[in-house]
């Protein structure tokens, strides 16, 4: 059994498989992923692990994960089913290289835009070939919300709510609409964008927000909720394989 860590910038999600499948998910506080992967490895036979971190894990935690299993810590450096043609590889974030392996290994020979709605929104591109180019990173729905209070004097805090009508009839219906309205028409723009260039393009949308987008996108989509974690689990075993 593996297990597959990712350290995003909000939470830490865990993930056992068994091969390909899924046994269990769990969301683990940052301050106790010690103590929380221990009883992980409590319940299950775990052989092996990898680490996808985007937040700060310091050092000391590091080295007691690695003494805990065989851990993989994702990097730049590590053996990945793709062709990197990205101008600085090595700024390439863990979580981005895991969502594009998990859409060469879910959808090979095909062109594929992987699109992740958790605190950021990060577009990512692989072509039929397996060569990854780029994307695009731009603002998350709650990033959105907290910059229109934080850098004003008067808006209010808003957690995200579906469009009924795209013009806003009081303040925060406005902001509603200005943030999640904004955010369905930036998608569904870029991924017209892409289609423009690559006419049989495959769209996959993860992360956080995928359900609440989902239903609202006027493109047509692979939701995927633990891609992720799945591209994750695919380079552990890519390498085991190695």
């Amino acid at each position: 059994m593996n297990l597959i860590i990712d350290a995003g910038n909000t939470r830490v999600k865990t993930a056992v498989f068994e091969g390909d499948t899924i046994l269990e998910v769990v969301f683990i506080d940052q301050k106790k992923i010690l103590s929380e992967i221990k009883k992980i490895l409590k319940k299950y036979k775990i052989s092996q692990g990898i680490l996808s971190s985007v937040s700060f894990i310091s050092e000391k935690t590091l080295n007691k994960l690695q003494d805990l299993m065989q851990l993989t810590v994702l990097s730049s450096a590590t053996k990945v089913p793709f062709v990197n043609l990205y101008k600085t590889p090595t700024t390439l974030g863990a979580d981005r290289i895991a969502l594009v392996v998990g859409g060469v290994d879910e959808f090979p020979e095909k062109n594929t835009l992987i699109i992740d709605a958790g605190t950021c929104i990060t577009f990512d591109f692989v072509n039929s070939k397996s060569e990854y180019l780029g994307g695009a990173i731009s603002p998350g729905i709650k990033m959105r919300f907290d910059s229109l209070n934080h850098f004003t004097a008067n808006l209010p805090l808003l957690q995200k709510d579906e469009v009924n009508s795209f013009i806003g009839r009081n303040t925060k219906e406005s902001m509603n609409s200005g943030v999640v309205n904004g955010v369905v028409q930036e998608i569904d723009g870029v991924i017209n964008q892409y289609k423009k260039k690559y006419m049989d393009l495959t769209v996959v949308l993860t992360g956080g927000d995928t359900k609440f987008l989902s239903k609202q996108l006027k493109s047509s989509i692979f939701a995927k909720k633990n891609f992720l974690l799945q591209g994750l689990n695919r380079i552990l075993i890519f390498n085991i394989d190695k």
